[in-house]
């Protein structure tokens, strides 16, 4: 065979092997047609209530980031009820457990313990727990918690069906999504170097994440002379925060780089109380997103220098503050990768056509960025989340849960014994 064939067939060939099952997995087909498969799937729906029952007592915990460790103490204690091996909390607060398995490799999901702050402000204001209405459990708190629900119920039909793993099959529940993503760096740290896949879980699999858009958010802080609008404070703070703000928002890297979602905004100006007086203090943020930290740190810098040359000409003082830092990522074949296209697979197999992308941001983009492939399935989960009125779909929750479970079954390796 000349080597001009040779290569022709190997370019035809490698997408092909690189979406079917590789070794020490199941293939969609094969798992659908197993009938300890379809019971399980099947407990699933069967336990719908119970589960619907444990989504209010999860979601009515109050956990805004930096305080989980009451919902991840009440997760873990259903993990052991459950049958999960190894089950503990760490001081993230992170919770993890595991279905062992034989290879010494692990599968990973992964699901969001804490709350955005107003949530926990509605949970405080409302004094009562959710509450099942059809085919919702209403209260704040659940729709972000339908996703670690969703793990419960999926290893539960797991363990109960008697399924053995080739891989570990780990369910965790991790800290301060909302603040730094603390719990998942702690959890990337320990399963790095044995992690086959992390699966973020947000949802049911509408959408299916496989690469990592950065995303970093500064708070600047502006420092000038106060003063009565008769005299004294000049030069006015706000002219400083305004010939800032106009100059960052000519920042050309967003129009150059749109194909690579370069992107930046100044979403709130904040200084001043009354009329009649000039104010010492401002803030304004900052949000800077792409694919390519390249970009977003040529951004970064010409926020400094447009800030130190504000500072030169008007003499008003400038702070730049962190507060959050979401890393970009993008792992070089993943959308051909048997972890990508089974979960589309099992994805349609549940009545969805997902929208794939390369640009999500969540837990996954730590694994991501530290060269691990992940993907992250999402949907929407509820509505009014953040208002006293927030729900969680229960039928979303049931079909997040089946996600999870076959995915659990065909990339782990998982068969009845």
């Amino acid at each position: 065979m000349n080597a001009i064939v040779k290569k022709a067939i190997i370019t035809i060939l490698t997408p092909l092997f690189a979406i079917t099952a590789n070794a020490g997995e199941r293939t969609l087909d094969e798992v659908v047609a197993d009938q300890a498969v379809l019971k399980g799937l099947s407990d699933i729906d069967r336990t719908r209530q119970a589960t619907a029952e444990l989504l209010v007592k999860i979601g009515g915990i109050i956990s805004p980031s930096g305080e989980e460790h009451e919902r991840a103490a009440a997760v873990a204690e259903e993990m052991r009820k459950i049958g999960l091996s190894d089950v503990r909390v760490n001081d993230a607060p992170n919770v993890i457990g595991r279905i062992p398995g034989r290879s010494g490799k692990a599968l990973v999901f992964v699901a969001t313990l804490d709350d955005l702050a107003t949530v926990a402000e509605n949970q405080r204001a409302s004094g009562t727990q959710p509450f099942i209405d059809g085919d919702r459990v209403v209260g704040p708190g659940t729709n972000t918690s339908l996703t670690s629900v969703s793990l419960l119920s999926a290893a539960k039909a797991l363990v109960d069906n008697g399924f053995e793993p080739e891989h570990d099959i780990v369910f965790a529940g991790v800290a301060e999504e909302e603040t730094g993503l603390r719990g998942m760096k702690h959890l990337f740290e320990e399963y790095k170097d044995k992690a086959i896949g992390f699966v973020d879980v947000l949802g049911e699999g509408n959408s299916i994440s496989y690469g990592a858009l950065g995303i970093h958010w500064w708070k600047i802080h502006a420092y000038g002379p106060s003063g009565h609008t008769l005299n004294g404070g000049t030069p006015n703070l706000n002219q400083g925060i305004a010939r800032a703000v106009d100059r960052i928002l000519q920042i050309p890297e967003p129009q150059i780089y749109n194909d690579r979602r370069t992107r930046l905004n100044v979403a709130v100006l904040n200084s001043g109380y009354v009329f009649n007086h000039k104010p010492e203090q401002g803030w304004f943020s900052l949000d800077v997103r792409s694919l390519d930290l390249m970009h977003i740190e040529a951004m970064e810098e010409k926020v400094r220098k447009i800030l130190k040359d504000v500072t030169w000409e008007l003499g008003i003082k400038f702070e730049m503050e962190v507060v959050s830092n979401t890393p970009p990522g993008q792992i070089e074949g993943a959308l051909d990768s048997s972890l990508v296209q089974t979960s589309r697979a099992i994805s349609n197999y549940l009545g969805n056509d997902p929208r794939m992308s390369n640009a999500g941001s969540a837990n996954l983009n730590v694994s991501i960025a530290g060269g691990a492939l992940s993907i992250g399935i999402a949907s929407s989960r509820g509505g009014r989340r953040g208002y006293p009125e927030e729900w969680a779909d229960i039928e979303v929750m049931q079909r997040t849960a089946k996600n999870v479970f076959l995915t659990a079954v065909t990339i782990g390796n998982a068969v009845a014994k």
